[in-house]
């Protein structure tokens, strides 16, 4: 893959020479030239001086070329902007950008450009090290909307399929495990004793979603 990165600043450098050890092509541009001297005095790809959203400077970049493109300079303005000048003036198919904003985050999710919106994410993280509410949160998203939560269940779903959990919970199972060993479930799985259940879920159904794991199934005894 060519991947054009708009931003050397410490995440722009990383993202770029985790790239180039992956064997891609990559090529950084940002407004000031020192920003470069981020990058490993082995990194082998292009550094273009100037501003992400100039068309000319793109093409310097090799973006008529790219299969991907970053926006992650320091300016949510400029990170859309010329997110969206990649996806829709050069049919750049795979475009994320940076978004400090969370207003504008979930906005530009709409125009469906993804994006990562740092101070959201960072603060949720924070809080749920600092309160956590019961449930043990294994994953969640950039953009702080879906998590994977380890969901109790009540010893009556023991024996009965997995997938009634999911019908009566309302939420996807990601993954159990079973015997310390994480596996994925198939429509044949049934609930043993002992299993660790973890699911998708999103904040406005995750009370529900473990209320009714922790509940035994309708007609049980």
């Amino acid at each position: 893959m060519h991947v054009v990165i708009m931003g050397c600043g410490r995440v722009g450098s990383t993202l770029a020479q985790s790239l180039e050890s992956r064997g891609h092509s990559v090529a950084v541009i940002d407004q000031d030239a020192d920003a470069f001297r981020r990058l490993s005095p082995n990194f082998a790809g292009v550094t273009v001086t100037g501003a992400g959203f100039d068309g000319e400077v793109l093409r310097q970049a090799g973006i008529e070329r790219a299969d991907a493109f970053a926006a992650v300079s320091s300016g949510d303005n400029s990170n859309i902007i010329s997110a969206r000048l990649a996806r829709e003036t050069f049919g750049v198919s795979r475009v994320a950008a940076r978004i400090y904003d969370q207003r504008r985050a979930q906005v530009y999710e709409r125009l469906g450009i993804p994006t990562v919106a740092t101070v959201r994410w960072t603060a949720d993280r924070m809080l749920r090290h600092l309160v956590p509410e019961g449930n043990v949160e294994i994953f969640r998203d950039p953009t702080s909307t879906v998590s994977i939560i380890e969901v109790p269940v009540h010893k009556d779903w023991i024996g009965r399929p997995l997938r009634a959990v999911e019908a009566a919970a309302g939420a996807r199972v990601a993954y159990l495990s079973r015997f310390g060993i994480g596996t994925l479930p198939t429509g044949a799985t049934v609930v043993q004793e002992g299993d660790q259940i973890f699911m998708l879920v999103t904040d406005d159904i995750m009370a529900s979603v473990t209320s009714a794991a922790g509940s035994p199934p309708e007609g049980a005894h």
